[in-house]
């Protein structure tokens, strides 16, 4: 008795999994945008406007830090370089205050103020691969 296995081809489960996502691109006959495209769109939907998780919302309103348009810019600016250098986790420095972005998700994790007094005297930093100062 000589078992069969019930997997179905890569070729039919792409097939299926491409027939059934008519969003999705088909690259079997060449048709949509080519591979450059796709990655400059991804790239600018994951640069798109800074996100705050809820802790860092958290930590905004409990320290009462307000950013200016101008600041938020500059943090915005601070992500950008920290993304070109290929930084994950950093340390984004605007004025006296302090940023902890996860540069993938393009999210600010928790924010502290520097200043003398504000946020106890220490300021220590773990699980950064890097910091830029803007």
């Amino acid at each position: 008795m000589e078992l069969q296995p019930n997997f179905p081809s890569i070729q039919q489960v792409a097939n299926q999994y491409l027939s059934s996502q008519p969003e999705k691109l088909d690259l079997q006959k060449g048709h949509g945008a080519s591979f450059e495209e796709i990655l400059r769109q991804k790239q600018g939907e994951r640069t798109e406007g800074l996100r705050f998780s809820k802790h860092a919302d958290s930590r905004l309103s409990q320290r009462e830090i307000s950013l200016t348009e101008s600041q938020r810019k500059r943090l915005e600016d601070g992500t950008g370089k920290a993304r070109e250098k290929g930084m994950r986790e950093s340390l984004v420095m605007v004025d006296e205050l302090a940023f902890i972005v996860n540069i993938r998700n393009n999210t600010v994790v928790t924010a502290m103020s520097l200043k003398a007094g504000e946020d106890g005297d220490e300021a220590v930093f773990t699980n950064i691969d890097g910091a830029v100062i803007t």
